[in-house]
């Protein structure tokens, strides 16, 4: 039996229940503002060398935590280790980020995915988790995490990062049964993989939905919301006391619709009003979030500041996780998160009495 973890103010939180501080962690807390994480990246090929050796991906994992005074891990990974396990030869390229060498060009190739055994296929992963959980000894809890169906599909259609998603748009408008298809293939991927993670060790789950935010409200809810919510709804008949976390970037539109999947927390981008988010959601999950990651290019004194204004943006009572809007930049000063993490300790004491 892996130990509970003794500061579980991010669990409490994501149940509402009462905490003495705002709990804090950030996308990409692991990463490339750290020193030593480059040091340790120097030591391996590619990045995903880097995920694929749990060792390293765990030390990785565990840093920031050595710096800051964190309220949760991370698993270091990748969103796109599930399509990479189906054979499509993912790799990264230097300042443009990740690729496909085979990207699905036909329903024939759609048909001919396997759903991958997160067991086998990305046994890695699983070891990572457990060594993390191990290596954390129940500081504090281990939070796991998957793409998307939607955000996943656009990757594996595109072959890439795209501006403007023409390949994928094109598929929806002319072949939405072949979509559907593919995310039917990638829901079940995903639920499994999340499970698995469960077992391994994960206390919490998120789920990044990248690329929501590009969708027209209708195809919103039919290719990026339904796939979540059926992983959400078989994640919770599981185990219910695991809690599930969904961000979809640029969502702020589609809260209420989000809420009602059965998630315990959302988590919002920077451009969605925090006070307003919890008036919508009227209590029925968490939020988490928002500040806009640039603020820490700013000054300590600044970052104090915009901080204080995320805090009373949510205001009193439990229910909120203190995070960035999407993930830290790679240029920013460490000493600027360390006064992050300082002020949302200290200023958010009076939100609990």
């Amino acid at each position: 039996m892996m130990p509970q973890p003794t500061n579980d103010c991010l669990l409490r939180a994501l149940r509402h229940e009462h905490v003495e501080v705002t709990p804090i962690w950030m996308m990409r807390q692991a990463g490339r503002y750290l020193p030593e994480y480059r040091k340790v990246r120097e030591q391996v090929g590619g990045f995903m060398d880097l995920c694929r050796t749990p060792d390293l991906a765990c030390e990785v994992t565990l840093q920031p935590l050595r710096r800051f005074p964190l309220d949760a891990a991370i698993l270091f990974s990748d969103i796109l280790t599930v399509p990479d396990a189906m054979g499509l030869g993912l790799h990264f390229v230097e300042g443009e980020g990740p690729r496909f060498e085979r990207p699905l060009q036909s329903a024939k190739d759609i048909e001919a995915l396997g759903v991958p055994d997160p067991e086998q296929d990305l046994r890695y992963v699983m070891d990572t988790v457990r060594l993390i959980r191990h290596e954390l000894a129940g500081r504090v809890p281990l939070i796991g995490f998957s793409g998307s169906p939607w955000t996943l599909a656009t990757y594996m259609l595109e072959g890439q990062s795209s501006r403007d998603f023409r390949v994928t748009k094109t598929w929806i408008y002319n072949h939405p049964e072949a979509v559907h298809a593919l995310l039917n293939v990638l829901t079940e991927a995903v639920s499994l993989y999340l499970l698995a993670q469960i077992r391994a060790g994960a206390q919490a789950l998120m789920l990044f939905d990248t690329w929501g935010g590009i969708l027209t409200p209708k195809d919103y809810r039919a290719f990026s919301l339904a796939p979540m919510e059926r992983i959400v709804r078989s994640l919770k008949a599981h185990d219910p006391s695991v809690p599930v976390i969904l961000f979809t970037k640029g969502g702020g539109a589609w809260l209420e619709a989000m809420a009602a999947v059965g998630c315990d927390a959302l988590s919002l981008d920077w451009t969605t009003d925090l006070s307003t988010a919890r008036a919508r959601v009227c209590g029925k999950v968490a939020l988490q979030g928002n500040l806009d990651p640039s603020v820490l290019y700013a000054s300590p004194a600044v970052i104090r500041t915009q901080a204080a204004e995320v805090l009373a943006a949510y205001g009193a009572g439990s229910g909120h996780v203190f995070n960035l809007g999407h993930g830290i930049h790679p240029d920013v000063p460490p000493e600027h998160v360390a006064t992050l993490v300082e002020a949302v300790h200290d200023l958010s004491r009076i939100y609990h009495l």
